[in-house]
Order: C-alpha cells, then structure tokens, then sequence
C-alpha cells in the first residue's frame, strides 16, 4: 500500500486527484498528503436537530450563505481514511502536522484533516499509534478535534447470510426476510471492472445517471462524484473491482460497485432506479449478497462505507468512528465553534441514541 492507513486500492486514489469531485480542486503543496479545497457549508456535518433550530431564526438562509467557506481538507473522499504516509516516527509526523498549519491554514478560512483513524479494528498497530501520534501533533498546532463519521463494518465470522440473520433480534429477523423474498424476482450478475461493456458511453452515462439519483435523493450534498471519474474506475482493470448488478425484468436498476484489497470486501458506490429499487428493497438485498460473497470467498471483512449509520447499525453493522482535526482562521469563530462542537458529531450522536434505545 501507498499510505499506512489506506483500506482501498491505490488506483481509486489515483483517479480521485485525475477527475476530482465537482468544485474540487486538488491541493498538491505537501506531496506525502493528499488534499484538496472546496466550497464547505458548516451546517453539512450538524446534527439534525440543531439545524432544525437553525432554519427557524429570521434570515436563516441569508446566514446559511455566510456559513459556506472556501476551505481545505486534508484527505480524499474516496479513502475510508485520512491517507498518512508510511512514517511511524512521531517527529517525522509532527513535522507534517507543521507544514499542513503553515502551508493551508492563513490562506483558507477553514483546515480539515478529515477521517482521522480512532483506534481503529481495520487498521495494523503501527498505523493506529501513527495515527494518534498524528492527531496529536494536530492539537500541539491548535488544531480543534472533532468526532467524525461512523465506518460501518462487519466480520465475516459466518458461513453465509442466513447464519448472519439469525443472531439479529426476532422482529429484525422476520423483516430481513420478507425484504429478502425479493430476490427470487431480481437477476443479479457479477462484472469486473475493464470488462468491454464499460467502454460503451451510453452504459456509461447510465450508470452515472443511476449513481445521480442516489446521490440527490442524499440528506448531504457535498462531493459530487464527477463522470469522468465514474467512467475511469469502470474502465479501470488495474483495480480489480467488482461490480454488482440488479436487474428486474431484463431491465438494470441498481449496482454496487466494490473491490477485494487484502481480507476485505469494500462496499464503495452504489446507483440505484427509484421506485424500482425501493420496491425491490435493493438497499436491503445487496448488503446480504456482499455478505453472502465475502463469507463464500473467504474474506474476513466487509467494509461498508459512512452512509446512513442508522439503517446499517438495523442491519447488524459495527461502527468504528474517526476524528476530524479542524482549524478555524478567525479566532471568535474558532472559540464559538468550540462551544458549541457537539452539534458537528451526528454520527456519534446518532451512534448513541440508538445505544440507548437498545
């Protein structure tokens, strides 16, 4: 691997600095750390009954413009983690700690080192003490740490998805099975990526099309995968991935495309045909396919992305969370986020709220 803390095939990396998301632009002044700058509204990652309270004050869209800053982020948003390079050395980390405050944080109004691993069950040792003693040397730099987002996994401990719905509560068990009855209406196939259909442009624009639909119907509309970028990793062979594809009648209307690194099947980019998908709990039918596939390989992980933490931790998922280093330019602003910094952890408080309710 390229990075201590890389989960993903490099080639993802790769395509991720050739066709950035749209408003992207990749920031290159520290080679060893990948980054790139974009527009960022503050209220993206608030949970959501703060921003309840905030549409409700005089002029709250006026304010939700002031809110959105031209900002750096250190990091990918095709990287499960903060990608730091093969250093174990606390002073060679707290060197490059230095170089992110003093090459991005006075000419962007906000610095994120975003996805820093938190102990992490998917990471080596070596990986998660370099990753602490990096975060560390964040705060020396008057870096905030905030609670980031919740990566939801599963250990393939099971033989297949059967074994796997009979340790979830009764109730559960009975819903996962009448969802799953679907499947016997649903074609599914296995493509790799490079086959020969993904030259075609009209597939292409499909797939892009399919991925649109489930990007718009998201709550957060921050990175806007770009096509070129989708049509490179379809193209892509060098990645091995697969992808994954529903069909209903001859017709397509869902696919996950995923890749095997190591041990590890990882859940990277779905699309999806509404109501089809809905009505053929696709959601649903997939996340029990890929466990079904990773147990028959004999792979020992499923790793299946940030999104939607509720429906996953339903599905029996386990979360590890990660921790964004911010650094805010003004300093009233830096000491009122402080206040109120809780209100920018959803997923650890959506994590704890369903905590309670089991």
């Amino acid at each position: 691997m390229q990075y201590l803390t890389q989960l993903e095939p490099t080639s993802l990396i790769n395509q991720f600095n050739a066709h950035p998301p749209y408003d992207f632009i990749i920031q290159n002044r520290i080679p060893e750390l990948p980054a790139f700058s974009a527009p960022f509204n503050l209220l993206t990652t608030a949970d959501h009954d703060f921003v309840q309270k905030f549409s409700k004050i005089p002029l709250h869209r006026f304010l939700t413009r002031l809110l959105t800053w031209n900002s750096c982020f250190v990091g990918t948003t095709v990287s499960e983690y903060c990608l730091l390079p093969q250093v174990t050395n606390k002073a060679e980390l707290a060197n490059l700690a230095g170089q992110i405050r003093s090459q991005y944080t006075r000419d962007f109004a906000l610095t994120i080192v975003k996805d820093i691993p938190q102990n992490s069950p998917l990471l080596s040792d070596e990986a998660n003490q370099a990753a602490s003693a990096f975060k560390e040397a964040l705060v020396t730099e008057n870096f905030l740490i905030l609670s980031g987002q919740a990566l939801a996994w599963v250990p393939i401990d099971f033989a297949n998805s059967e074994e796997y719905i009979a340790r979830l509560s009764k109730s559960r068990r009975k819903d996962m099975r009448r969802k799953l009855k679907s499947m016997a209406d649903i074609e599914i196939q296995i493509l790799q990526t490079g086959d020969e259909c993904f030259f075609d442009e009209a597939l292409l624009a499909y797939y892009y099309e399919l991925y649109l639909n489930v990007f718009n119907q998201s709550e957060i509309h921050f990175d806007q995968l770009s096509r070129d970028f989708f049509s490179a990793i379809l193209q892509d062979s060098s990645s091995h991935g697969l992808v994954f594809t529903y069909s209903y009648q001859g017709k397509l209307i869902g696919y996950n495309i995923c890749y095997i690194v190591g041990d590890s099947l990882i859940d990277k980019y779905v699309g999806f045909i509404y109501p089809d998908a809905r009505t053929h709990n696709l959601y649903y039918l997939s996340w029990f396919y890929n466990l079904d596939y990773a147990a028959t390989h004999g792979l020992t992980r499923y790793i299946a992305g940030w999104t939607d933490p509720e429906i996953k931790a339903y599905l029996g998922a386990s979360f590890t969370l990660t921790e964004h280093a911010i650094y805010i330019r003004n300093p009233i602003l830096r000491a009122i986020l402080k206040r109120l910094s809780h209100h920018f952890e959803s997923d650890q408080n959506t994590l704890e709220k369903l905590n309670q309710k089991d």
